[in-house]
């Protein structure tokens, strides 16, 4: 399986969310574009589309921006990639039953794998991938003498 570039540049972006979640800032498209590296334009179709799947929420003013819509212990990886991936990109998908023996295995293989690789994502908050990323950040600052 790989991720997508949507996918990933809006966990990017969930993921600052996530990071100024404790204070209540909200975050500007320019300022998360800036931090992640993402361009301004297709950050704001991602960002709209989260909007959309209730992720997060968009505030006016001077002091606006973009907020999570809920605590980041409660949204995981899974939502967020069903949320733009859509629910067919995760689920099982209905396809006409296999005709031999060998594609019913293949097939039900197949089917494993989906659930196991939906169960790691579901498993995974964007309050753990920030944990994880500060533990990294310290550990590259730390030098031995």
């Amino acid at each position: 399986m790989v991720i997508s570039n949507k996918s990933e540049y809006a966990l990017l972006a969930l993921l600052e969310l996530a990071t100024c979640y404790p204070n209540g800032d909200a975050l500007q498209i320019r300022e998360i574009a800036a931090l992640q590296d993402i361009p301004n334009r297709y950050l704001e179709q991602l960002l709209a589309t989260l909007r959309r799947g209730g992720l997060i929420k968009s505030i006016r003013g001077a002091k606006g921006g973009y907020v999570l819509a809920r605590d980041p212990r409660t949204i995981t990886v899974l939502d967020a990639f069903t949320c733009m991936e859509g629910s067919d990109a995760v689920a099982s998908t209905c396809e006409p039953p296999p005709s031999t023996i060998e594609a019913e295995l293949i097939q039900e293989v197949w089917q494993e794998a989906r659930q196991a690789a939906n169960s790691v994502l579901e498993k995974y908050t964007l309050q753990d991938l920030c944990e994880r990323r500060t533990t990294r950040q310290q550990k590259e600052l730390m030098y031995y003498i």
